[in-house]
């Protein structure tokens, strides 16, 4: 189903590739240059113009890179993967983890069985929606959908406290909203989609049998309840500051905040285990929804309830409701020309369910006991590199300095896969039901996250699956963690040059390591806890160099008339910007073990240049117009045709390497020269 509850990092940040460009080997290729575009002009459209304009976004697609051809590539192996386990699902050992991915995928590619289910498998929750008659009731199905792994509403979910980074606490935040961001449902640049959204909530109520008429007053009721929640919402911008994540109350002191929501029996039915309080993360949101259980009409509160029953469902019911949850959330919303292909949904949903021990089997056919040892000689190199920046930093005190450094010494990677393996042997799924098992998957999921509640964090556990292309810094964990599926041309190859292997892998450890010190990573301690190390001075210091770096950011429109927003993005960019200066260094640091390699040029290019030319590459990709306005509004990555330039536009590094005259485009200089790391 559609999750309301929490991921299992509240306070992580990741690579989030939107296309790179996966070569056939590590080798970079430059007959892909555009020779007619000056670099030092843009250094984008050098490196991938061709490739882009050669490269249309396919139709089942809102974004088409050369990273996208690398999750292809890793779909086509997790594909094989479930087809050879629904094929031999039935002879497998009883209760195996093959067994029980064969069921779930075998389940979500028979669209037979689920077109003749129709919507029957919801039928009985809309019956507990349609018997609702006061707002007691209202917060007695909102309490037993929860622990019925249906959220709604609000997030709910177990992290490591803010405070104390070694103990799991519950956290409940806002949510409940169907479009993307408040500013949605007030902007009149969003007006068109409030009405598409209107449109949507009444096609799906009248897929159940709620007629046309009536359908539209629930739809205009579903929108003007949405509106509201709006109101009391933050934006993704507030939502980055940890202050605005983490409000530690009592059970006593929440149930003040919601006199007519009872904390207390709601952890109760969660099987949560709550006693010395939690986090009430935004009490102005939680206080709104108080107001409406007893100021909005039941009616209302039951069209609200019907809509979101039915839209959390959609995509595991029959072909109608598909159709309709496509039409709105991919096409509209997103550009998205034609739907995936049924194996695609079908893993997809393995990988929401299942998705680590699909990354158990991923592994064992996939990732090299040899791989992982040369990305961990990696490591090392960008964390010598990473500290000896830190050491010469010219605006920080020592004081400082030392707590970065105490910071620098904790640091935690994490390489290809776990080392150990989540047990599955509680779930039960079956053969024929797939329904019935996306739904045992959540509740399994859901119980298991809330056990971990109030026991003492799990720091061997990871939070994205090794078949995932991408990477991520996890701030109460003090962690930087590379799933065996990025490890990879065009990031690695042990074929490749130092430039090319630096300018990917290398960058893309250096940009999870800088997460650690960017605008809110910065703000967690070695141990993971959110307290203050910085003196006042270089916080200020600090402060005047990001805000540089945002209003680089911000002057960049991805659309016509739609900037980036550089306080949104802040603190990927940080990581770009340290990161690819540490890996910078980092090349430098091997090639004077290898003066020969320094010396030779590669395909008529230095390994500077190719440091750079790879870096450009990670990042090259298309995207439709629709999908590029949501992430402007939702994505805290700006868009990447920005992020190949505005690193090295800061990096003296860059203009050496290629010549760049200092009135170039591609050189910042002066005021505009953001360092930082």
């Amino acid at each position: 189903m559609k999750k309301n509850f929490l991921k299992p990092l509240a306070f992580a940040v990741s690579l989030s590739l939107c296309g790179v460009a996966a070569a056939a080997s590590g080798t970079f290729n430059v007959g892909e240059l555009d020779a007619k575009i000056d670099p030092c002009s843009d250094f984008n459209g050098f490196v991938n113009a061709k490739w882009v304009a050669a490269n249309p976004i396919p139709a089942d697609r809102t974004r088409w890179g050369s990273f996208d051809a690398l999750r292809e590539d890793s779909l086509n192996v997790q594909r094989q993967i479930a087809e050879t386990a629904a094929k031999n699902a039935s002879s497998a050992k009883p209760g195996s983890i093959e067994q029980k991915i064969g069921y779930l995928y075998a389940t979500g590619m028979n669209e037979a069985a689920i077109d003749k289910a129709g919507f029957d498998p919801i039928k009985p929750q809309l019956a507990q929606v349609a018997a609702l008659k006061s707002y007691t009731d209202v917060v007695a199905y909102l309490v037993r959908a929860y622990a019925q792994a249906t959220p709604v509403l609000f997030r709910f979910g177990g992290n490591a406290d803010f405070k104390d980074s070694n103990k799991q606490i519950a956290y409940a935040l806002q949510g409940g909203l169907g479009l993307p961001t408040a500013d949605y449902y007030t902007k009149p640049d969003y007006e068109k989609l409030r009405t598409a959204y209107v449109a949507h909530i009444a096609k799906l109520l009248q897929l159940t049998g709620v007629s046309a008429a009536d359908a539209k007053t629930q739809a205009a009721a579903v929108m003007k309840f949405e509106t509201r929640l709006a109101a009391a919402s933050l934006l993704p911008t507030e939502l980055r500051q940890p202050e605005n994540r983490y409000h530690f109350v009592s059970i006593a002191d929440a149930d003040k905040v919601t006199p007519h929501f009872e904390w207390a029996a709601f952890f109760k039915a969660q099987g949560a285990e709550v006693n010395g309080g939690f986090s009430l993360s935004h009490p102005k949101f939680f206080a709104e929804m108080d107001k409406m259980l007893v100021d909005v009409p039941v009616a209302d509160w039951q069209a609200y309830l019907r809509f979101h029953a039915i839209n959390s469902a959609a995509p595991y019911l029959s072909k109608p409701f598909q159709q309709e949850d496509f039409a709105f959330n991919e096409q509209t919303l997103n550009g998205q020309k034609e739907m995936k292909a049924r194996w695609k949904i079908a893993l997809d949903t393995v990988n929401d369910g299942m998705g680590m021990a699909l990354g158990e089997l991923y592994v064992a056919k996939t990732f090299s006991p040899e791989s992982k040892q040369r990305a961990q000689e990696l490591v090392n190199n960008l964390r010598t590199a990473y500290k000896a920046r830190i050491e010469n930093l010219e605006w920080m005190s020592p004081a400082t300095k030392q707590k970065a450094l105490e910071k620098w010494a904790t640091f935690v990677p994490k390489i290809g896969y776990p080392d150990k393996w989540r047990d599955w042997s509680g779930l039960q799924l079956t053969p024929d039901n797939y329904f019935a098992n996306v739904r045992a998957a959540d509740k399994f999921n859901y119980d298991y996250m809330v056990a971990k509640i109030g026991k003492p964090v799990d720091r061997t556990e990871w939070g994205m699956t090794p078949q995932t292309v991408n990477a991520y810094y996890n701030a109460q964990k003090n962690e930087i963690v590379f799933p065996a599926a990025i490890l990879q041309p065009p990031f690695f190859s042990a074929q490749a040059d130092d430039g090319i292997n630096y300018g990917g892998i290398g960058a893309v450890i250096g940009h999870e390591m800088g997460h650690g010190y960017d605008d809110q990573g910065s703000k967690f301690d070695a141990q993971g806890n959110n307290v203050n190390w910085w003196t006042d001075a270089d916080r200020k210091a600090f402060e005047e160099r990001t805000a540089r770096l945002a209003a680089q950011f911000d002057s960049y429109e991805a659309l016509p008339g739609k900037h980036v927003n550089g306080r949104l993005t802040m603190g990927e960019n940080i990581g770009d910007l340290g990161g690819l200066n540490a890996a910078y260094d980092a090349l430098q640091m091997a090639l004077k073990k290898n003066p020969k390699e320094a010396s030779e040029k590669i395909g008529g290019y230095t390994q500077d240049q190719r440091f750079f030319l790879n870096w450009a590459r990670v990042w090259r990709g298309n995207i439709r117009p629709e999908a590029q306005l949501t992430l402007l509004n939702t994505d805290p990555h700006a868009p990447a045709q920005f992020r190949a330039i505005g690193a090295p536009s800061n990096m003296p590094a860059f203009a050496q390497a290629f010549q760049c005259k200092s009135d170039a485009q591609m050189v910042r200089s002066g005021d505009k020269q953001v360092k930082i790391w």
